[in-house]
């Protein structure tokens, strides 16, 4: 059985406040460490059948960086949503809310969109 590791560190403060996240996995190019300013982490137990979070940003993350984030987070989302259940008509509630939270922060507009 083949299997791939994802292992994330992050440094506190003395505040135990992220400073710094670096998160490591595998690739066909080898072993790749990327910086983080900020994640988003759900796993769906499959015994008690809760969802489970671990929310981290570092201390200089800026709240057009949360915007971007959250923007990106939900599209893509709403994209896994439809993909896992082909329930177009809520999916497409689902980026009308996207579309209006990149309006809201003006992520949208500032670059093209899908």
């Amino acid at each position: 059985m083949k299997k791939s590791e994802i292992k994330i560190e992050v440094t506190l403060d003395e505040n135990n406040q992220p400073e710094k996240m670096v998160w490591f996995a595998d690739s066909s190019e080898g072993p790749q460490k990327r910086e983080s300013k900020a994640m988003l982490l759900s796993l769906f137990d499959k015994t008690s059948l809760e969802t489970f979070k671990i929310d981290l940003w570092t201390k200089d993350l800026q709240i057009a960086e949360m915007d971007r984030l959250m923007y990106n987070t939900l599209k893509a989302l709403s994209e896994t949503y439809y993909n896992a259940t082909k329930n177009q008509a809520l999916s497409n509630q689902m980026m009308s809310f996207v579309e209006y939270f990149g309006k809201s922060t003006t992520i949208l507009g500032s670059e093209p969109t899908d």
